[in-house]
């Protein structure tokens, strides 16, 4: 292990305590609130939300995974790995920003619009951080674990917990994994950012909620997305101490 990965190794560190810490009291009684409003909502609806946002997710699973360019980071090291993805993300941060400010801009129908478009940037940026630190996402495991990694992004206490366990141990847990849980999927997704959506669907505040909320909920990903692929780099690399 050279001194930049044992750099790395410290810095995942400190990740994996922020990952596993306890939300502080005001996280922990919105989400027994948004558990509450959804055991009000009717199992067929739950359904057709799950089945809505299945849909959506693997249209911007197969749409990523064709315009994603593969094998082009052969020979790098940990380092210039982690630089590329930096510049990557700086990048799609922007482009989340000013989407977010532009639908925010429009009011409630174009608030709604969103939600679709915000989903690909980032779908499209964790295939991108795939292909940066070596991973094949034409495998079907490989685009499993980046729904793994969204879900860790995206979710409350127990079940990012859950998700970061699979993650860290992922050779254990892929073979057992033959699809994701949807209705969960979705339903930490939707509770994670509902209320900052929901002041992006206001008119004339819209666009100021809509930039800075993509902007930090891409810079959310792209920071569970290095430390993901980092861990998963160094755990497969040869071990020479």
């Amino acid at each position: 292990m050279n001194e930049y990965e044992k750099y790395v190794y410290q810095d995942i560190q400190k990740w994996r305590r922020k990952i596993l810490k306890k939300s502080g009291l005001v996280k922990g009684l919105t989400k027994k609130a948004q558990n509450k409003v959804n055991g009000m909502i009717p199992d067929r609806a739950h359904r057709v939300i799950t089945e809505g946002i299945k849909g959506m997710v693997k249209a911007t699973l197969v749409g990523s995974n064709i315009t994603t360019k593969k094998h082009q980071y052969h020979g790098l090291t940990l380092r210039e790995r982690d630089e590329i993805l930096k510049e990557k993300l700086s990048n799609y941060r922007k482009t989340a920003a000013a989407e977010g400010a532009g639908t925010g801009a429009g009011g409630i129908f174009l608030g709604l619009a969103d939600f679709p478009l915000l989903l690909s940037v980032k779908m499209k940026f964790l295939f991108d951080a795939a292909s940066v630190y070596g991973y094949d996402t034409s495998q079907y495991e490989e685009r499993l674990f980046i729904l793994h990694v969204f879900q860790l992004a995206y979710s409350n206490d127990e079940k990012r917990r859950e998700t970061f366990d699979i993650i860290e141990n992922w050779e254990l847990h892929k073979e057992r994994l033959s699809d994701m849980d949807w209705r969960v999927f979705q339903q930490e997704y939707r509770d994670y950012i509902d209320f900052v959506k929901m002041l992006q669907l206001i008119p004339g505040f819209g666009a100021i909620v809509g930039a800075y909320a993509n902007y930090n909920l891409l810079d959310q990903l792209g920071d569970t997305a290095m430390n993901a692929y980092r861990m998963r780099v160094l755990q497969e690399a040869p071990k020479d101490y």
